[in-house]
């Protein structure tokens, strides 16, 4: 919530207000309070918008469309005027976050919670049909979690079963993604019960997955995958699959009734009959007196969003009638309120925009004993590959910057809350350009973490500094002059030459090698020249150094292994990308007999190397850049944590993008009194050293470079398994 403007003003319609919930394109929302004393969201359209005609008369049939709808899981709306310059509505205030705020703060939900939505939300949109009507906008931002329960909102482009759309000739009407495949396509058959219930089907698999089945990126592509594709489940809880699957059949006579639905759903897995006060003793308007439903005390939600719905309550209430910003200009027509608009025969249903976030510090912060301050919430992004080939590493990413926003989030002197945006772009390069795009259009989010593939640093360097906003670097190998091209671009990992200081180490302290073959391999792509060229330049043990070239496509590694023999090697290096070719040199040199070392580079630390080389691999060291927290010193809570939240041990960059978070936090904390907002952050970040549980972060002011010895690691071949030995500097001796 942020305060009033000077511009804004003091009361709309009776409306006392009290700041700000949200702004965007098409106007504002406020949080105001009624003459009856009773907080409310009121959403006033842009004076712009308001003139035009067309767009009056969609806001008109949003003032129009629930008639009659007095659910509980439905937003009404208790006053509006449609007539007004800037047309406005007003709802009670709902305080919680839009369930697209809460899984992109705090991760997906737990599938008894996503059972529960998916129950009462099947009830809102029961009720919706049964009024004739047609959603036809059903989607997370679209839906607010309330501490009892959900509420669905915005009823901008609902209408009647079978009329014919306001919009233009051939418009698709929806959000793509959660939009039926009969209705992605213009001039498709007339919106029916189904489609609604196939945007509830993509719901529940965002809010138990974080992601839509059908990916993201470029609206057009996403569309595409909806029409032709099957939706991607597989890490769908079991639990949920039948009833998602079911909702996301292509030809509409073949989903679920919303009846069906909930019976493969629960049903009502919250414990109660909610369809009215004669029903399970829950009255309608939200309370509980009972105390029978586990859910109305936020028993629904997982930790931390009934704390955060508590506090912002609790915030909201507390809000003193600030002093008039400026006189309000007469209203041009008399506002509806409910009761005119009942007795015309026309409900409103709220379209009350997703709030900001906010929380406060916790006990022990400074401050008044007993009473919690207020804080800010800043809002992070991530962009990575979460559905395509370098899913893996986009996981890690994912699951590290999440720890690391729950750590900073429960200390008790932190000066702000961070939340985070996550922006899937599945390794393609145009949802990598489109999913930029939105990360930067989002005025909230302050830096970008990503991209997870190498491929995709130019297009989103680029767009970041044309926005003056930080790119976090944390997994892709980045060119020399990255700093030099890109100014708001923070690499935190070094670039290829740094993988060169572990196998120099190694080969110069632990198995002294006088005499070394570097063999490049052009298969994959590039070989890794940048360590070659660091090993020329300091030969290993002050020796010498011999390179041996395999060409893309050539595969003799028996006659790579006898020249380098006959050079008189001592050690190998091998300076390819394929973890099966280096696990075909690896057999090759066991073949001959090599007694001496064998080093890789972490693209070679695959299963695919054990399984070419067999126990040829026994005994391989390699060079890599990320640490392994299981086995690391001072890393033991990071890993049990991580073990907790998701069963099983973090992956690879879990850790150093968990470090990312710690600096960005470290960044805007010291910009206290300078604005915490995208200009200061991304001159402050070169500014900042931040002592991470992989490694110290410091950059070097005047080229922006990462600075600091022992940035890498050496891992060792062993049993089918790569095990950390520790960073490359601490390794005195070869097990």
């Amino acid at each position: 919530m942020r305060p009033l403007l000077p511009a804004d003003p003091a009361a709309i319609g009776g409306n006392r207000l009290l700041g700000r919930l949200g702004a965007g394109g098409m106007g504002t929302v406020y949080l105001g309070r009624s003459p009856e004393g009773v907080l409310v969201a009121v959403k006033v359209i842009r004076a712009d918008h308001g003139a035009d005609p067309a767009f009056r008369a969609r806001f008109r049939r949003e003032a129009q469309a629930a008639a009659g709808l007095t659910g509980r899981w439905i937003v009404p709306v208790v006053a509006a005027d449609p007539e007004a310059r800037e047309p406005w509505l007003a709802t009670p205030f709902v305080p919680g976050p839009s369930l697209a705020e809460a899984v992109g703060g705090y991760g997906p939900l737990p599938a008894r919670t996503v059972r529960i939505l998916g129950v009462r939300l099947a009830e809102a949109l029961a009720e919706v049909h049964a009024a004739g009507l047609i959603h036809r906008d059903v989607k997370p931002g679209n839906v607010l979690l309330a501490p009892d329960g959900p509420r669905l909102i915005d009823f901008g482009i609902a209408r009647a079963a079978g009329a014919t759309t306001l919009t233009a000739v051939d418009a698709v009407v929806g959000t793509p993604g959660y939009l039926a495949p009969e209705l992605a396509r213009a001039g498709g058959p007339v919106a029916g019960t189904a489609g609604d219930v196939f945007s509830l089907g993509c719901v529940l698999a965002y809010a138990a997955t974080g992601t839509g089945p059908f990916g993201g990126g470029h609206a057009a592509a996403v569309v595409f995958r909806t029409v032709h594709e099957e939706p991607e489940l597989g890490s769908l809880p079991v639990e949920l699959r039948e009833a998602v699957a079911g909702c996301l059949r292509k030809e509409p006579a073949d989903r679920p009734t919303l009846a069906e639905l909930t019976a493969l759903l629960g049903p009502d897995p919250g414990g109660t009959d909610h369809r009215g006060a004669d029903a399970g003793g829950v009255d309608p308007s939200g309370t509980d007196p009972a105390g029978t439903d586990p859910a109305a005390a936020g028993g629904w939600l997982p930790a931390p969003l009934p704390r955060i719905i508590a506090e912002r309550s609790t915030r909201a209430l507390d809000l003193p009638a600030p002093e008039p910003t400026r006189i309000d200009a007469p209203e041009p027509a008399r506002p509806f309120t409910r009761r005119r608009l009942l007795a015309a025969g026309g409900a409103l249903v709220a379209a009350a925009a997703p709030v900001a976030w906010y929380t406060t510090r916790g006990p022990g912060g400074r401050g008044t004993p007993g009473r919690e301050r207020n804080l800010p919430v800043l809002t992070l992004g991530l962009q990575a590959d979460l559905t395509g080939p370098g899913r893996a590493t986009g996981q890690a990413h994912e699951r590290g910057m999440r720890l690391a926003l729950d750590h900073h989030n429960a200390r008790s002197d932190a000066a702000f809350r961070l939340a985070l945006r996550v922006a899937d772009d599945g390794g393609d390069p145009q949802r990598a350009e489109q999913a930029v795009k939105e990360l930067i259009a989002d005025p909230a989010v302050l830096a970008v973490t990503g991209p997870t593939w190498d491929a995709a640093v130019p297009v989103l360097a680029d767009a970041c500094l044309a926005a003056d906003l930080t790119l976090v670097l944390v997994s892709v190998d980045t060119p020399a002059n990255a700093t030099t091209l890109w100014r708001t671009a923070c690499a935190t990992r070094p670039n290829g030459e740094g993988l060169g200081l572990p196998v120099l180490h190694y080969l110069s302290r632990v198995r002294i090698s006088r005499r070394t073959a570097v063999v490049e391999d052009a298969a994959n792509g590039a070989p890794a020249w940048q360590v070659t060229r660091a090993l020329q330049q300091s030969p290993p043990a002050q020796g010498t150094v011999s390179v041996h070239r395999i060409p893309e496509g050539g595969s003799d590694f028996a006659g790579t292994v006898r020249a380098l023999t006959e050079a008189g090697a001592e050690g190998v290096v091998y300076a390819g990308t394929s973890p099966q070719r280096a696990g075909e040199l690896a057999r090759a040199l066991a073949d001959a007999g090599f007694p001496g070392p064998r080093v890789g580079l972490q693209h070679a630390m695959e299963p695919a190397f054990h399984t070419a080389a067999g126990q040829a691999a026994e005994g391989w060291v390699f060079s890599a850049l990320f640490i392994d927290p299981s086995a690391a010193s001072g890393t033991a809570d990071f890993a049990a944590a991580h073990r907790s939240a998701h069963g099983e041990p973090p992956a690879r960059w879990a850790t150093e993008a968990y470090d990312a978070v710690g600096l960005l936090a470290t960044a805007l904390t010291g910009l206290e009194g300078e604005g915490r907002d995208r200009a200061g952050l991304s001159r402050r970040i070169f500014r900042t050293t931040h002592q991470g549980l992989a490694k110290a972060v410091a950059f070097d002011t005047r080229t922006r470079a990462l600075t600091g010895d022992n940035l890498a690691h050496l891992y060792r071949a062993e049993s089918g398994r790569f095990r950390y030995l520790g960073r490359y500097a601490d390794v005195r001796t070869d097990p």
